[in-house]
């Protein structure tokens, strides 16, 4: 075996880095297990990321950062990229403490092997602020790793060495340089500092904040992407997936009928209570499913009336959320200002449907999803097919769309047990028909609210009791349901930062005959649209401009003042003081998620008899966005999801089954409908918070509330023009 031809050797220090060593042609890789001080991996595990060591760690791992002897950099990216523009925002955090110029920074995608491993998935804007403490430290110690081998080859003092652009500089003469490509390739005992690397102050900042090129974008562009639909290996099939004719319906018997006769047709998979064909081509699998003998048994059929007394009639019940003072007792023998908000079941409507292609061979398995969680998918395999989890590999694809969809994904399931009835590889991509009715939706929800004001038009006591389906209580262990004791996710967007004295939030959860779960943003939107609204019915009620009765309201805390900052940014952004043009109104809204405040203005008017949204002028408080022109694309993306299911967005059920097949029964918002938006990004520290979610909380409110102002109708109920 030639030199060159050898395996890396891994090497983890004392510190808990894994040292990868011997890399093709030379070269250096680093990553972070265990060893990062434990307040850091805390944060990281609080936020939802898990990086604990593998019980066994595998040859050939994805690492965080492998410096090639060219000089380039690839760095292993645990997050998935759905379009939100998260990999270019973590290496231009990694660039910046590697001391590295940004043509230098390559990106892979890490699967579900190996030590760079997300078991949280990529969810709830969690992607940039969980992991930059981590990334940082780990980056950084790469970084004066080099630097000391920098300073050795030149013959200085380590704090005589300068990083820049990849290279260890002598500061005294920048004329002596050595690039890291150089270093990596020379025979090295690599150490970690002993003392923790320091990280770059912000002041130093030069691609931290700045607005950097996606690096997804050109394969994109070029057509280059693959994402799970697009899937494809050699000698591979395609399956399809008998579903029940009604919500909630099991399959009681199945029989191949006539499938296998059918041209194409290789295997008609059935056991318990799955019935499956596996073909040369999708249409034949689908076209097969029409000679299956099925027999189902039928739930008792449902109606959507059904789902909405369920949620009105648990209107009392619930967990507190929020509590300071006796809101209950408080409004006793007071007037009292009460309203009912409602908001409806709604789809992801996520342009690219489930797709997987997974290859049970008999040693190992490998899948290409379409997922927002390669982990969790691959212990859902590991354990279907009674494999260890060490052999079961999920490879991520870039995904068309998640919101929350792809977090659960059936359909690698589906493709699996397909694949390990026939020995080949198996492509399963389910139509737009199966997204729309068989998907889990966005829960309805059901918000009630009671509150009273003094002479003063200041709110004394407020009372609010919030009813929703599952959100994520379906993914969570049962004994941490308890613990919780209502569903974090459902109440998100709930919770009042107003500093009032007598104040009661409640949450409930309700069981739907409908499948339910994560929606973009979780409960933040229909919670943002009920709380905002009622905030605005208060003002209205004390005979105060809305934006002042807010400030009023603002507790002098330093979030406080982040809300004030952000709602007077948007004040003049919007000229909020200024009466809008004749037929014209403006509505503004405000909200926090994950620790990012956001604040909307909306001018609406009426077109003949039709409501349209004129402008948005938006002011976002992220702490610090990482790449401002991907947290404005995000902010802007937020916005029209948000309109859409604030004007048109409603599933319906009739007879037990989701009405809606494609979008010819549910509209979206169109370029037609689009408003015109303008983005401001405020500045309030050095720490990034959440940005693909947060920046839709405060639109549907703010909407609704200009509809008051135009017209003097108060619509407590999603979507306005349904």
């Amino acid at each position: 075996m030639s030199e060159s031809a050898r395996p890396p050797r891994w090497r983890m220090t004392r510190r808990g880095f894994l040292i990868g060593l011997g890399l093709a042609g030379g070269g250096l890789a680093l990553g972070a297990l265990f060893g990062l001080p434990a307040a850091r991996l805390a944060l990281s595990d609080l936020l939802g990321d898990g990086f604990g060591p593998p019980a066994t760690l595998p040859k050939e791992p994805n690492l965080w950062f492998a410096i090639q002897p060219d000089g380039q950099v690839m760095m292993t990216m645990p997050k998935v990229e759905m379009g939100q523009g998260v990999h270019t925002a973590l290496a231009q955090i990694a660039a910046e403490e590697l001391g590295v110029s940004w043509e230098q920074i390559q990106i892979a995608q890490a699967s579900s092997l190996g030590p760079v491993r997300d078991g949280a998935g990529t969810s709830a804007s969690y992607s940039v602020m969980g992991l930059f403490p981590l990334l940082r430290e780990t980056a950084a110690t790469l970084r004066e790793m080099l630097r000391a081998a920098g300073a050795e080859q030149l013959g200085i003092e380590i704090a005589q060495a300068q990083v820049s652009d990849g290279a260890v500089i002598d500061s005294a003469d920048p004329t002596r340089r050595i690039g890291f490509g150089t270093l990596v390739s020379l025979p090295r005992d690599w150490q970690p500092p002993a003392e923790a690397a320091p990280l770059t102050p912000p002041e130093r900042w030069r691609i931290i904040g700045q607005p950097t090129p996606r690096l997804d974008l050109p394969a994109k562009i070029r057509g280059l992407a693959t994402y799970g639909y697009d899937a494809r290996v050699e000698g591979m099939l395609y399956g399809a997936v008998a579903r029940p004719p009604r919500l909630g319906a099991r399959l009681r018997r199945a029989a191949p009928g006539t499938a296998r006769e059918r041209p194409g047709v290789v295997e008609v998979v059935i056991r318990d209570g799955f019935a499956g064909v596996v073909a040369e081509s999708r249409l034949t699998a689908y076209a097969a499913l029409n000679d299956l003998e099925l027999e189902w048994e039928l739930p008792p059929p449902f109606s959507q009336q059904d789902i909405d007394e369920r949620l009105a009639a648990q209107a009392n019940a619930g967990t507190p959320i929020q509590k300071r003072g006796d809101a209950t007792r408080a409004l006793q023998g007071a007037r009292v200002i009460e309203a009912t908000y409602r908001t409806p079941l709604a789809a992801h409507a996520n342009l690219e449907p489930q797709a997987a292609l997974v290859d049970v061979q008999t040693e190992r398995v490998r899948a290409w999803v379409s997922t927002q969680s390669p982990i969790q998918v691959a212990n859902t395999l590991a354990s279907l097919l009674g494999r260890k989890p060490e052999t079961v590999e999920v490879i991520p694809t870039y995904l068309g769309g998640g919101f929350g969809r792809k977090i659960t994904t059936v359909v690698a399931s589906e493709a699996a047990l397909l694949s390990a009835a026939v020995g080949r590889p198996v492509h399963v991509g389910w139509t737009r028909t199966e997204e729309f009715r068989h998907s889990y939706l966005r829960p309805p929800t059901y918000a009630t609210f009671r509150a009273a004001l003094d002479a003063t038009g200041t709110i004394v006591a407020l009372e609010q009791r919030h009813v929703s389906g599952n959100v994520l209580f379906e993914l969570i262990p049962a004994p941490l349901r308890w613990l919780f004791g209502s569903d974090f996710g459902a109440w998100r967007g709930a919770r009042l930062v107003y500093a009032i004295p007598d104040l009661l939030v409640t949450s409930h959860i309700v069981d739907l005959p409908v499948p339910t779960g994560p929606w973009r943003g979780l409960g933040l939107l229909a919670n943002t649209f009920a709380v905002e609204s009622f905030i605005d019915e208060l003002a209205v009620a004390a005979k105060i401009d809305p934006l002042e009765f807010r400030l009023r309201h603002l507790p002098n805390t330093p979030v406080g003042r982040r809300f004030r900052a952000t709602l007077l940014a948007v004040a003049e952004m919007s000229n909020w003081s200024e009466t809008p043009l004749p037929g014209r109104a403006r509505g503004i809204a405000c909200s926090i998620d994950m620790n990012t405040i956001a604040a909307h203005v909306a001018e609406v008017g009426y077109e003949g008899d039709r409501l349209r949204v004129y402008r948005v002028w938006a002011a976002v408080d992220p702490g610090i966005a990482i790449n401002p022109d991907g947290l404005i694309a995000q902010t802007e993306g937020g916005i029209m999801m948000g309109l859409s299911a604030t004007l048109f967005e409603r599933i319906t059920i009739q007879d037990g089954q989701i009405a809606a097949g494609n979008f010819d029964r549910y509209p979206l918002l169109t370029i037609a409908d689009a408003p015109e938006v303008q983005v401001q990004l405020l500045r309030s520290g050095d720490q990034p918070f959440g940005g693909g979610e947060p920046p839709m909380g405060p639109i549907a409110a703010a909407v609704a509330n200009a509809l008051f102002a135009l017209s003097g109708e108060r619509r407590r109920e999603l979507p306005l023009l349904g």
